[in-house]
């Protein structure tokens, strides 16, 4: 199948488009350093002739301003600003939305024209518009020679040449002195060389920047036009005629002047993300028959079968553990997006904010990074609308006048922790408590634990907020937090200091794909708990399981645990085993025992989809296949922890 290079290109320009935003979102803070601005300028110069090659004219002239500025800061005409980088990152959404199609005219010129005023008002602390740059020249004479793969690396050497006649009159005129012989020619490959004399104010820089990105790897010399041509250079007058090819022998290439040593790179391959998602079902599959081949084998007494079988399972095993490595992203993916978010809300809440970010190397599930970036949104916001306060307020209380949001992950076994800390104000219990009294959610004077009374804040429609904003306030963000949370098999934990600020603690599976769990039985049902919500398994016998009925509760180190049980939950409609088993699991702070007949041991679970039909009972999160080919139902621990508390509440007020 053939890619559409409208939609390579269009990633590539989103990818170019979030490296411009965070080169403008450090040079907002650095206004002075001139690696940012040059950063910033080259990601602006080859998003306009990408754009331009893949028909994206307007984007290309748009995008040409915006160019056109930031050389002028480059230069040293204007220097940045805060309101000139504020305008390019306007522009910047602009081009996004000129790349995706939904661009509108009006905004455009509007954003011209603020760019326009902010490039004047600059220029009140620059260097007038027309000083002559220093170092200025009336012609210099240039020989250039591009590495073998430019060319196949996307670089046009005719483009190349048609930028320096942008610079001033030029001559060209072409080498031919390293051709190799018609019949070693590679027809993708570069060997000619070319000799250039401009003639007017051209600056050594204004040349650099037409061989910006291809300079580590060329040949580029460079010398006034009334100097000595520099060495391996032949004069323009001097320059022989090109001959024919076949009769040109390769000769010893001339002095490298400006060039780099290159280590090897390391070869990239763009993949789509269902493509990789594909193959993870492949190996799922793999996973699941390579189980059913292996059970087979213990019950065949084949040396050969058992050492093939072995083979098998170490190999499967291996692509196994290598697809879940592909499927790996740094968090850093994600937490720079909130980099532009904070800079937004700054500007929206009239607040000084800084965000702080580590652990950005952990890498979690692609799937995972893409379903957290709207939770993380809704906290994000609430933290700098609700939880900081304003300048004057921190001032008040003694604190620092820029508020601090602090973004970290790190890796704990099978699970990812996503932090989200700020210095603010707390949150208000007794606004949670008034709001939840008055929302029916818990009875007036009621006791009740800490973390049970700020898990209000994840009710639908709950709000401490004194007015709506359009940032919040409308009870409507913090119910899809946690749901959202839980749908990623997760838990999300809130703890707050009175004016000393907030954290939000999200605890995220690695991955969705494949899971550790325990395999139990029940009935003749098998079933299967995430591993990573296991606590402990505890023995009940008989005698105990006839003395509790009616309570269904157990001491567990002074604390009493409803534990539900599977047989009467799923119906099984057989007599309970004489020996069962209670397999403790938990979600934050609530835990719940789970009554099984048989702990089976720990499997490797392929998540499988569910059907429509029971993804609504609400009890499953998801189902795998087993060795011997019968389905296993996987168990929503939450909607499970959620089932019991009531009954937990009620059995509590009863004793």
């Amino acid at each position: 199948m053939t890619e559409d290079p409208t939609a390579t290109f269009r990633v590539e320009a989103g990818e170019l488009l979030d490296q411009v935003e965070q080169g403008l979102l450090d040079l907002g803070h650095r206004l002075g350093d001139m690696a940012l601005v040059n950063a910033v300028f080259r990601g602006l110069h080859t998003l306009k002739g990408s754009g331009a090659m893949f028909g994206f004219d307007a984007l290309a002239a748009f995008t040409h301003h915006c160019e056109s500025a930031f050389d002028r800061v480059r230069k040293g005409e204007v220097p940045a600003t805060a309101e000139l980088v504020s305008v390019i990152l306007s522009a910047r959404d602009h081009m996004a939305a000129l790349v995706d199609g939904a661009a509108r005219q009006a905004e455009g010129d509007a954003i011209l024209a603020r760019l326009a005023a902010a490039v004047e008002a600059a220029r009140g602390g620059g260097a007038p518009a027309d000083a002559a740059p220093a170092g200025a020249q009336q012609g210099v004479r240039l020989f250039f020679r591009l590495p073998a793969d430019a060319m196949a690396n996307g670089t046009n050497p005719l483009m190349l040449l048609d930028e320096l006649r942008e610079l001033g009159e030029a001559e060209v005129r072409v080498r031919t002195d390293t051709l190799p012989p018609l019949g070693a020619l590679v027809p993708n490959e570069c060997h000619l060389g070319w000799d250039v004399t401009l003639r007017g104010d051209i600056t050594r820089e204004a040349i650099e920047d037409v061989f910006i990105f291809v300079m580590d790897d060329m040949t580029l010399e460079i010398a006034p036009l009334d100097d000595a041509a520099p060495a391996g250079v032949v004069p323009v007058a001097e320059t022989p005629p090109a001959t024919t090819i076949a009769a040109v022998a390769p000769v010893a290439a001339p002095a490298i002047v400006a060039s780099a040593a290159v280590s090897p790179a390391v070869e990239n391959v763009r993949v789509p993300a269902d493509r990789l998602d594909a193959l993870m079902d492949r190996v799922g599959e793999l996973v699941i028959a390579q189980s059913r081949l292996s059970q087979l084998a213990n019950n065949r007494h084949d040396l050969l079968l058992r050492s093939v079988t072995e083979d098998i399972e170490r190999l499967s095993g291996e692509l196994r553990d290598t697809m879940m490595v592909l499927r790996m992203v740094p968090v850093s993916s994600l937490f720079g997006r909130f980099r532009r978010l904070i800079h937004d809300l700054a500007r929206d809440t009239g607040k000084a904010i800084e965000l702080q970010t580590s652990g950005e190397t952990t890498e979690v599930d692609k799937t995972v990074i893409e379903r957290l970036f709207d939770p993380l949104v809704h906290i994000i916001r609430n933290s700098c609308d609700h939880g900081l306060e304003s300048p004057a307020d921190r001032i008040a209380a003694g604190k620092s006048e820029t508020g601090l949001v602090r973004l970290s992950a790190h890796q704990a076994g099978g699970e990812v922790l996503i932090t989200i800390v700020d210095d603010g104000r707390g949150i208000d219990r007794e606004r949670v408590r008034a709001k939840g009294e008055a929302n029916g959610l818990i009875e007036p004077g009621q006791q009740i634990a800490d973390d049970e009374l700020l898990g209000l804040i994840f009710h639908p429609g709950f709000s401490t907020a004194a007015q709506v904003t359009n940032l919040s306030g409308r009870g409507v963000g913090m119910d899809v937090v946690k749901r959202t949370i839980e749908s990623l098999r997760g838990a999300i934990n809130v703890a707050s200091e009175p004016g000393k600020g907030s954290t939000i603690t999200l605890r995220i599976p690695l991955t969705l794909a494949i899971i550790e769990g325990l395999l139990v039985r029940v009935g003749e049902s098998r079933y299967v708990i995430p591993l990573s919500a296991v606590e402990e398994c505890l023995e009940l016998s008989l005698e105990d399981d006839l003395r509790s009925r009616g309570r269904s509760l157990i001491t567990l180190r002074d604390r009493l645990v409803p534990f539900v049980r599977l047989r009467d939950l799923f119906s099984t409609g057989t007599r309970p085993d004489p020996h069962q088993k209670i397999v403790v699991v938990a979600t934050g702070r609530e835990r719940v025992g789970l009554v099984v007949d048989q702990i089976i041991g720990n499997h490797q679970t392929v998540i499988k989809s569910l059907s429509a039909f029971h993804r609504g009972v609400g009890s499953f999160s998801g189902a795998t296949i087993l060795g011997d080919g019968n389905v296993a139902l996987i168990l929503d621990v939450a909607q499970l922890v959620a089932m019991a508390q009531p009954r937990e509440e009620t059995l509590r007020a009863a004793s």
